[in-house]
């Protein structure tokens, strides 16, 4: 008999297990020689402490015996800011934390995404840019490289772009967020057309339509005037600049990059492998999110999927032999 599993889940049986395990130990491993600790949050948090922290998208929601709202956690960041704002003094930050854990989110899983997922990653919480996100970029590099992974890249772009350009041309608030909606599905058909839409004047939208489709090194140029997309380079540069050399040659500045979690406030990444057709993962800056629990702290992390991580290390591996 063939007993179904819910889409988007999976068995793990246990040579794949301890492939996962050395990777999850590897990662663990630079990630406390660069002094971030290990955490635990539970599964559920309330909807009332955590809901919308995140864009509220995606989440499984459930019932209490008293009533209450939980919700399965979606991704690790927003309850590491719960626990950072509720569990430590405020002398105690700078924080750097650690974690492995899986999250769940409602998905479209025939398109191969999965409803429940190993994420492995790090929270510094209370250094601002560019030095924190410099830091979290180098640990994100030295952990891939120590799962033995080869040929992979970073997009670097930065979330706050896009949005100070829709507010400058005076685009609705409705029509924003369909913008980016659409921008965040890199669907960038969809978003031209959207654009000449709007009736702006043709340098606007122009603009509006190239920048998401601007990617390069540490030379790209774009010819714009002093204004959102001049600050959003110079900012990404200055993380650049910060970036041991074999680390830098690893990022691509990616103006169009825009990820789907509510709460990035500045520079934004995703980690890209040949042999997967999803990000392994990614991060940026979400300098407002502690506020919002009452610990006014900048902050920037990542999450790795291990899954595609393990992808990754196979695909190398066939290539290879």
């Amino acid at each position: 008999m063939i007993h179904p599993l819910p889409s988007g889940t999976r068995d793990v049986l246990p040579d794949e297990s301890r492939e996962l395990r050395t990777i999850t130990d590897a990662m663990r491993g630079v990630f406390e020689h660069h002094g971030y600790g290990e955490v635990w949050t539970p599964a559920i948090e309330y909807e009332s402490v955590v809901g919308r922290m995140d864009g509220g998208r995606g989440v499984y929601r459930l019932f209490d015996d008293h009533g209450e709202v939980l919700l399965l956690r979606s991704d690790m960041t927003v309850p590491i800011a719960r626990l950072a704002a509720t569990r430590y003094a405020p002398e105690a930050f700078p924080l750097r934390l650690s974690t492995f854990a899986h999250v769940y989110r409602g998905v479209t899983p025939h398109r191969g995404q999965m409803r429940e997922t190993l994420q492995a990653g790090v929270e510094l919480l209370g250094l601002g840019a560019p030095e924190g996100t410099a830091e979290v970029l180098a640990v994100l590099c030295e952990a891939l490289d120590a799962v033995g992974l080869r040929d992979y890249r970073i997009g670097l772009g930065d979330a706050a772009l896009y949005p100070a350009l829709l507010r400058a041309f005076d685009v609705p608030a409705e029509t924003q967020d369909r913008l980016l909606d659409t921008l965040v599905r890199r669907d960038h058909v969809a978003l031209e057309e959207q654009v000449a839409a709007l009736g702006l004047d043709s340098d606007q939208a122009r603009l509006l339509a190239r920048v998401p489709q601007t990617r390069g090194g540490r030379d790209l140029v774009v010819d714009a005037a002093p204004g959102p997309v001049a600050d959003a380079l110079d900012g990404l540069r200055q993380v650049l600049d910060r970036l041991d050399p074999a680390v830098a040659d690893r990022v691509i500045f990616d103006l169009g990059l825009i990820r789907d979690r509510g709460y990035y406030t500045g520079a934004v990444f995703e980690v890209y492998a040949a042999g997967v057709g999803m990000p392994l993962g990614g991060g940026g800056r979400y300098d407002d999110l502690l506020a919002r629990f009452g610990r006014d702290h900048p902050a920037a992390g990542f999450a790795l999927s291990v899954d595609r991580v393990h992808l990754a290390l196979a695909a190398e591996t066939e290539v290879g032999a």
